[in-house]
This record gives C-alpha cells, sequence and structure tokens, in this order.
C-alpha cells in the first residue's frame, strides 16, 4: 500500500469522528456555547501533556512500520479510550492510572525502538490495555460540565495524533531506518523517568 493511500485511510478515519465538531454548533448546548467550549477544551487536552502526546505519536509511527494492517492498534486505542474517559468522568477510580502510563510509554517505545512486529491481536492488546488508562485519566480531569464534548474532543485529537503518527511512520520507513528507534528509546527513557518518579 502507498503512502499516499495510507495517509488518504487515515484521514478519512479522522474524518469519521468529526461530526461532534458540527453538532456544537447546531444548538444542542441550548445556545450558551458550553457544549463548543468543553469540546475546544477536550481537543487541546492531548496536545498539553507530553506524555500523551508521545505515547499516541508512538503508536501510530511503530504502527505504520510493522502492522499490515496499520489502522487495528490505533482504532483500537481510540475506541478503549473513549470507554477509559467515560469510565473516569463518571468518577470510577481505577488502579495505577500514572503508573500505567508511564508503563505505556517504556513499552511502545521499546516496541518502536525493536521494531517489533506483533501478531495483530497482540497488537489490539496492548493498544486496548494502555488506552483504558489514559482514557481514566483524561476522563477525570475533564470530568464535570460538558464532559461529553470534553471526550469527544479529545478523542478527535487523539485520532489525529495517530494519523500523524501513521504519516511520519510511512516517511521514516523510506527514509530511515535509525530515527524511529532513537525516538523509541527516547519515549522508552521518558516512560522509565516517569515510572521513578512514581516509586
Amino acid at each position: 500500500m502507498t503512502p499516499f493511500r495510507v495517509l488518504s485511510r487515515a484521514a478519512f478515519c479522522a474524518a469519521l469522528l468529526l461530526p461532534a465538531l458540527c453538532l456544537a454548533h447546531v444548538g444542542s448546548d441550548a445556545g450558551d456555547h458550553h457544549g463548543t467550549a468543553a469540546l475546544a477544551a477536550g481537543f487541546a487536552h492531548p496536545f498539553t501533556g507530553f506524555d500523551h502526546l508521545a505515547a499516541m505519536l508512538v503508536l501510530g509511527v511503530w504502527s505504520a512500520l510493522t502492522a499490515r494492517r496499520v489502522w487495528l492498534a490505533p482504532i483500537a486505542f481510540v475506541a478503549t479510550l473513549a470507554i477509559g474517559a467515560l469510565v473516569g468522568s463518571a468518577g470510577i477510580a481505577m488502579p495505577s492510572v500514572e503508573p500505567m502510563i508511564a508503563a505505556s510509554l517504556l513499552a511502545l517505545g521499546l516496541l518502536l525502538a525493536i521494531g517489533a512486529k506483533l501478531p495483530a491481536i497482540g497488537g489490539v492488546a496492548v493498544a486496548a490495555v494502555f488506552a483504558l488508562f489514559h482514557g481514566a485519566a483524561h476522563g477525570q480531569e475533564l470530568a464535570g460540565h460538558g464532559a461529553l464534548w470534553a471526550i469527544a474532543g479529545m478523542v478527535v485529537a487523539t485520532a489525529l495524533l495517530h494519523t500523524a503518527g501513521i504519516g511520519l511512520g510511512m516517511l521514516l520507513r523510506q527514509r530511515s531506518v535509525w530515527w524511529p528507534r532513537v525516538a523509541g528509546a527516547a519515549v522508552a527513557l521518558f516512560g522509565v523517568a516517569l515510572l521513578g518518579q512514581l516509586a
């Protein structure tokens, strides 16, 4: 599959999540624009934390470099992220959220650094498990008035970050073997540092 076709499919998948952006402007927030503000806040949220940003990009790059079906793990992540966010926004506490987020950086970084190729179900499982904890953390932070709008914005932003990671992975696959490994190692070390802070 050519990089253009991959990017086209990535854009299409991300576009499937965009109707929520349109709904924010049709009066469903009773005219007070709380829905629009919450949607924008949720959309910006993944860009404000390097841990989430790095995990999303690394998952996309790793999928592009190692998986035949580059969409499976990112789609599993986005779907499970939404579930975790709903759980977190409902006030249901999950154990070890912060350590699992740090562990996701370590694991995804290592997978990218060594170029590990997992069976499709393995990639989906890894993505889904870590996504649940990322979602729970964001759900807790976005809880309150307009939480559903905020979660919708966060899910769209996450899908776009995956798309960017996939596009970057396609470029790197043709140009460099070492940059993905260096980036993966750096993210893994960041995960180790976060785990050290939590210990």
